[in-house]
């Protein structure tokens, strides 16, 4: 059993009052007005991280396209700090990476370090994303030598506010 003596306890009371005496009033508006602010920072994390998952499927096919079931248009719509579940199901070609297997990839240029490279196995593979607040038009490419006509496989990423 630990003991604290008095002494020590009102030793430290005194130390904290002495430092809080010490810091002038701006330093402590700006220490609760820098507390406030990083709070505020992270309710739009928390929201997007609390909603549930849009589910976006997409068919990286065998004949090197990107395909969205049901639309005849293959354009990916999503809304920026959207949290999805992007559903692929990739159907290996005439070429892979034959260092991982990797049979096709989905990659957004500018987003790479946002988790938006994604190399994808044969099958069905699964990626809870934040869309990231980058209004306007993107371009989705497969990155994995996948067939002879790998250079065409890449779909329009259109991200709204």
């Amino acid at each position: 059993m630990i003991r604290r003596s008095k002494k020590l306890v009102v030793a430290a009371s005194d130390s904290k009052r002495k430092r809080d005496a010490e810091m002038s009033p701006i330093k402590r508006v700006d220490l609760k007005i820098l507390g406030l602010l990083l709070g505020l920072a992270l309710i739009p994390a928390v929201r997007v991280l609390s909603q549930q998952p849009r589910v976006v499927e997409v068919i990286a096919d065998k004949d090197e396209h990107f395909k969205i079931p049901g639309q005849k248009k293959q354009v990916l719509t999503l809304k920026a700090n959207e949290l999805i579940l992007l559903r692929i199901t990739a159907r290996k070609g005439s070429e892979f990476d034959k260092v991982d297997n990797a049979v096709h990839s989905f990659s957004v240029k500018g987003w790479k370090d946002q988790g938006w490279h994604l190399r994808l196995k044969e099958g069905l593979n699964e990626f809870k994303l934040v869309v990231p607040d980058d209004p306007g038009e993107h371009l989705v490419e497969c990155l994995v030598k996948c067939g002879p006509e790998h250079d065409d496989m890449n779909m329009k990423l259109i991200v709204t506010p």
